[in-house]
Parts: structure tokens; C-alpha cells; sequence
């Protein structure tokens, strides 16, 4: 098949879509299948991913949901997709955020050959939806086939936008992400690791990581707090905030390459995701159970139907900094519970593998071109 896989956020940033993408292309490419990835770019930016892509559009930042999306919003994206697809000639086009001015939009609309769309978020405000409500469900037809990565995703977009979908997850590179992974050496002096990947976001949830950690620091000097993730304008206020506190042995890494996270999973004793909310899946949980990490997490959707609590990991209430700073310690206080529950996230994670879920994808396309042909 030849595939298009349409991108609507920047493809030269870091973000689970572009993430997403990109292994999904890699393992469709792995079964033979011919794949180019459509997306936008900033100019003098290498692709995330490192891979091959067809830049069309110039990203521009737009707050959303308490995150920044970096999205093109030229009309002429239009015409450049027409021309592009009437070029191709491609078997399926499959758009990622559908709805998501205006790439996404553009190829979902002029695409003549079997579209499918993937729909990855989970918003609480979704006014968008709500206003273009009426536009949308017009549009909607388009989509020959409709995926959401998860329940809550399906939950959130089928609310607004009724029709039949089809839950397939995100996936993990099993072989990438392994409790086989070398620690980092700097890192290997006694002390137990926490480790936090994300945006340093409001949403993100730091400040009760921050305040939990500050809790347990008082209480023991043998542990470490290491941030990853790109810096926003709250990493300043971040550490001043540790500076004027005086917490100890805390390391903002900053932004980290695709092929240096693993060693990061792999020094961490054990992971913390404390979002607030807006996660419809939660990537991060995935490569730290594929890490044989345990976890400790808020109970908001998007998490707790990847994991479940006591088994690969410990959820509690987002923004509860004192249930945060317990399920730590009761996870700092066990060896034993840890690596109980990291080989439990291990085995789960292997259910996710991209081999797994490429096969489900593939085999949708398959289904649409058997319908279309008949």
C-alpha cells in the first residue's frame, strides 16, 4: 500500500503525535508497505524523529489546553495538498487530529482516496468542538475509518462528534525501552532516582512532584529528582523556587534526544506522572513499564486505563502533593514492591508493542480497501 500519514503539529518538536507517527511509519515500512509523512516544519529545524518527511506549512505557536501547538495556518495549504495528492496517488491517507486547522483539515478534505483519522486527545474545555460542532459533523463522512488511541479519547471526541470508531492504542518500541537498557554513570552514586519526562507544564502537574519530593527530601537525603523534558518559562520560576527552598539534588536535564531517553528510564528507580489532566493516554507510562519502572501516577483518565493501581504502579488524586509524597515513599521503602511491580508494567507493556499495533492499523486499512472495492 502506499500510505500518506498527515501530521497537523510542527514535526521538528517533540510531542506523542509526532512520536506516534513516527513509529507507526516505521513498522509499516517494516511490512513492506510504501509510507511518506505530510507535516509542517520550521525552517532550519531537523525533523524530531530524523526521518524523511514532506514539509508543508509554517508552524506557529497556539496555547491549547494548557500546552502549545504548533500548527500551520495558511489557506494555501489547500491547494498544496490537492496537488500533492493528485501527484501520489496514494492508497490511504490517514490524518492525525483530524480537525486540526489547517493541514490535517486540508488533506481530510481534499483526499480522494480511503481516508482514515486518528483522534489523540482528551480535552476538559473542548470549545472548539462545541462551536464548529455543526461544520464538523458534516465533515465527518469524509473518515471512512475513525480510530481513537483510547477510551477517554473515544469517550471525548465520540461526545461531540457521534459515529463509529474503533479503539487502537499508542504503541511502545519494547526492544527501545528494556530493563536491559546501561544506567547513566553520573547519575550511579546510591542515591534512589525519581524520574519526570514531560513539558514542564502547567497541566503537567510539576509543582505537586516538586512539593512531594521537597517532603521526602526532608525526611532523607538518599534520593534525586530528575527532570526531563523541553524548558518552558516555568523552568526559571521551577528553580528559583528550589533555589530559595534549598532542595537538594535536583537536575533539570532540559530536552534529551529520542536515543539518549532510554538510558534515562534505565537510571530511574522509579517514574512519577502527576498531570492534572488533559492525557488521553499517557506515552510516558508506557516507556517506563516497557523500562520495568514502577509507577506512581494521578487517577486521571488518560492514566488509569493504561495502568491500574497497585499493579504497575500507585495511582493518587492529582494535585494531592501528600498522596504523592507517600506512594513514593512506600515504593522508596521496598526494593522488593518495586521490582514486583516494574516486571508487572514490563509484561503489560508488551501488549502495546508497535508490532502489535501496527498489525491493527494495517488490518483496518485492509478491511476500508476490501469495502471500497466492492
Amino acid at each position: 500500500m502506499r500510505i500518506a500519514q498527515v501530521c497537523p503539529y510542527d514535526y521538528t518538536y517533540p510531542g506523542g503525535v509526532v512520536s506516534h507517527i513516527s513509529y507507526l511509519k516505521h513498522h509499516l515500512v517494516g511490512l513492506g508497505h510504501e509510507v511518506k509523512i505530510i507535516a509542517p516544519c520550521t525552517n532550519g529545524r531537523k525533523p524530531y524523529m530524523g526521518e524523511e518527511i514532506t514539509c508543508l506549512g509554517m508552524p506557529l505557536p497556539i496555547p491549547s489546553s494548557g500546552s502549545i501547538a504548533r500548527c500551520a495556518l495558511s489557506p494555501r495549504l489547500f491547494r498544496s495538498v490537492e496537488l500533492l495528492f493528485q501527484k501520489e496517488e496514494f492508497d490511504i491517507v490517514h490524518v492525525h487530529e483530524p480537525f486540526t486547522p489547517t493541514l490535517t483539515l486540508a488533506a481530510m478534505l481534499k483526499s480522494r482516496s480511503v481516508t482514515v483519522g486518528t483522534f489523540h486527545a482528551c480535552h476538559a474545555k473542548p470549545r472548539a468542538y462545541w462551536l464548529a460542532k455543526p461544520i464538523l459533523t458534516r465533515w465527518l463522512p469524509r473518515l471512512h475509518g475513525k480510530i481513537a488511541v483510547s477510551k477517554p479519547a473515544l469517550d471525548f471526541v465520540s461526545r461531540h462528534l457521534p459515529g463509529e470508531y474503533i479503539t487502537i492504542p499508542n504503541g511502545i518500541d519494547t526492544h527501545r525501552f528494556s530493563a536491559g537498557i546501561a544506567p547513566l554513570p553520573e547519575f550511579q552514586d546510591n542515591k534512589l532516582n525519581i524520574l519526570f519526562v514531560g513539558r514542564l507544564e502547567k497541566r503537567k502537574g510539576f509543582d505537586c512532584l516538586l512539593k512531594a519530593y521537597a517532603a521526602i527530601r526532608r525526611q532523607s537525603n538518599q534520593v534525586r529528582l530528575i527532570i526531563v523534558g523541553p524548558g518552558t518559562r516555568l523552568r526559571a520560576k521551577y528553580e528559583d523556587e528550589v533555589a530559595k527552598e534549598g532542595i537538594r539534588d535536583i537536575a533539570f536535564v532540559g530536552y534529551v534526544p529520542q536515543e539518549e531517553l532510554p538510558r534515562y528510564y534505565a537510571t530511574a528507580d522509579l517514574f512519577c506522572a502527576p498531570a492534572t489532566g488533559g492525557e488521553s493516554f499517557g506515552i510516558v507510562l508506557l516507556e517506563a513499564m516497557a523500562s520495568g519502572k514502577p509507577i506512581v501516577a494521578t487517577n486521571i483518565a488518560g492514566y488509569s486505563s493504561v495502568m491500574t493501581n497497585n499493579v504497575e504502579g500507585i495511582l493518587f488524586p492529582p494535585r494531592d502533593h501528600d498522596a504523592c509524597a507517600q506512594a513514593i515513599t512506600s515504593l522508596i521503602r521496598s526494593p522488593e514492591l518495586r521490582e514486583k511491580i516494574g516486571q508487572a508494567g514490563r509484561k503489560t507493556a508488551e501488549g502495546f508493542s508497535w508490532e502489535i499495533v501496527t498489525r491493527k492499523v494495517v488490518d483496518l486499512y485492509q478491511e476500508l480497501l476490501n469495502e471500497r472495492r466492492v
